[in-house]
């Protein structure tokens, strides 16, 4: 390794350190430190610089192809990382998963590559000055020179780098040792991704939308209104008979007092919003990414998204301009108060969460004071998994249908029938009901198909319905957390 960097020339060397340090400091800032807001331009100018070294590089390998493979390879982790962070800045959750595995995958190959050169060029070395040894030797005693192999070591070889290790046998040294370097590679790799794994990355926020309202009913009220006709003069002694129209006629119109005339939220404050928010915070949409199926079906634009535009028209509030998919250790990323009320979890197949995951799910209900939106996807096996994971988290708290009069369903929108695209899972929405509040509400009938462009083929009626639902459900879990998040503020300066 001396060797290969001795090959690369000193101008290459100082800036590939200097970007390296660079998007290395960008790197701890953004994930442990938080001393600077933003790290556009760091993770930006790092990546440029990279990638207009690595571009001269590229000309040039033909002089020296171990230094365009060295600038590739420090290229990997800052556009790597740089990928993950603008993913992250555009709000593109998926996007953001896939670079971080891409460049998870291309880091771990990209290291192995160099292990294997690396072993293989010192194992060359060893052989080539060992020869060379037994060579001398047997010239300066007038011998024939004699093969390594074919003698006796006099003592036991332990540099793992040396094929002729006594521990890689007898038979095949050569392919023990490439074995014993992979493994011991793919554990050390491991094994340094669980350590950093612990460490939980920066700390995420999520803000309320500042302002205030109530949460009431939205009420039908009947308008009269008269229409004024034309009068007509009739002369009642004409041979000519008329049929005149009624002088007035009674209009009556059935219309709603929507949100535009009073603030949809909760607490004092102006304009539609919560008390416990700031003005930098918005209504979000999040829904778990976990390892089964079809998690992020109707996901983004088309879906979610559709119910986050109709959110704001029907209740006023702001939201965010991207819906987010959040795995269970980034849920657990976000601070203990001010993060997601509500978590959607969808699908049709099976829902594996292991029991590390469980606990974060348990700690975001009962700790921070969330709410799960389940719905079911498309099958009745998808109903018995989310039966299952929330007995998992919440083992002493028992499934009930939820009431038609409950204020779920009654505020903002009034639900007198909870709308069902396609009865997988039933027809009566399920609740789990703790500390004074639903802490899931369970949907059996795919309403985020209902959401998605076309609506899947309903009537009006009911994805106008299931809309509202959604309103009612992302409102009510919003209030909650509004409220909770004001008695911890007071708590924490009652404690101080």
């Amino acid at each position: 390794m001396l060797e290969t960097w001795r090959n690369i020339n000193r101008r290459t060397r100082w800036i590939a350190v200097v970007v390296t340090l660079v998007w290395f400091a960008a790197v701890i800032d953004w994930v442990w430190v938080g001393l600077l807001s933003d790290h556009t331009l760091l993770f930006a100018g790092a990546a440029i610089a990279m990638a207009i070294r690595l571009r001269i590089e590229y000309r040039r390998r033909h002089e020296n192809l171990i230094r365009f493979w060295f600038a590739f390879t420090v290229a990997i982790p800052i556009f790597w990382q740089a990928g993950i962070y603008f993913s992250d800045w555009l709000e593109f959750g998926v996007l953001r998963g896939y670079v971080a595995r891409v460049g998870l995958a291309t880091f771990f190959i990209t290291g192995l590559i160099w292990v294997v050169w690396g072993i293989e060029r010192i194992s060359q070395r060893l052989e080539v000055e060992r020869r060379k040894a037994f060579d001398l030797q047997a010239t300066l005693r007038h011998e024939a020179p004699v093969r390594t192999k074919d003698k006796e070591p006099q003592a036991k070889i332990w540099n793992p780098l040396d094929p002729q290790a006594w521990y890689y046998g007898q038979k095949s040294p050569r392919l023990n040792q490439s074995l014993s370097s992979f493994v011991s590679y793919c554990l050390t790799f491991f094994l340094v991704c669980m350590i950093l794994s612990q460490f939980r990355g920066c700390t995420q926020y999520y803000d309320l939308p500042a302002g205030g309202g109530v949460t009431e009913t939205v009420q039908q009220v009947v308008k009269i209104q008269k229409i004024i006709r034309k009068k007509f003069i009739l002369n009642p002694f004409s041979a000519i008979y008329y049929n005149a129209p009624e002088i007035d006629e009674v209009k009556l119109e059935l219309s709603e007092v929507t949100a535009h005339q009073y603030n949809i939220g909760d607490g004092e404050g102006e304009g539609a919003g919560f008390a416990g928010g700031n003005n930098k915070g918005s209504v979000g949409f999040f829904r778990l990414e976990y390892a089964g199926g079809d998690w992020n079906q109707d996901f983004g634009i088309g879906g979610d998204m559709n119910m986050l535009i109709k959110y704001t028209e029907l209740t006023g509030q702001k939201v965010a301009k991207q819906s987010k998919a959040v795995s269970p250790s980034q849920l657990q990323a976000f601070d203990k108060v001010r993060c997601p009320p509500l978590l959607y979890i969808t699908g049709q197949k099976n829902i594996s969460l292991g029991n590390n995951d469980i606990k974060i799910l348990r700690e975001y209900i009962f700790d921070k004071h969330g709410m799960i939106f389940g719905d079911n996807g498309g099958s009745r096996h998808f109903h018995n998994q989310f039966l299952a994971m929330m007995q998992r988290i919440a083992g002493d708290v028992k499934p009930v249908r939820i009431p038609a009069d409950d204020d779920i369903h009654m505020k903002p929108y009034q639900i007198p029938k909870v709308p069902i695209v396609a009865p997988h899972g039933g027809v009566q929405a399920l609740g789990w009901f703790k500390d004074g509040r639903w802490i899931c509400y369970y949907h059996p009938g795919d309403i985020g198909d209902a959401w998605a462009d076309g609506h899947a083929g309903v009537s009006a009626e009911i994805w106008n319905s299931s809309y509202r639902l959604g309103a009612n459900i992302i409102n009510y879990a919003h209030v909650g957390h509004s409220r909770w998040r004001i008695a911890q503020q007071k708590s924490t300066g009652e404690d101080e």
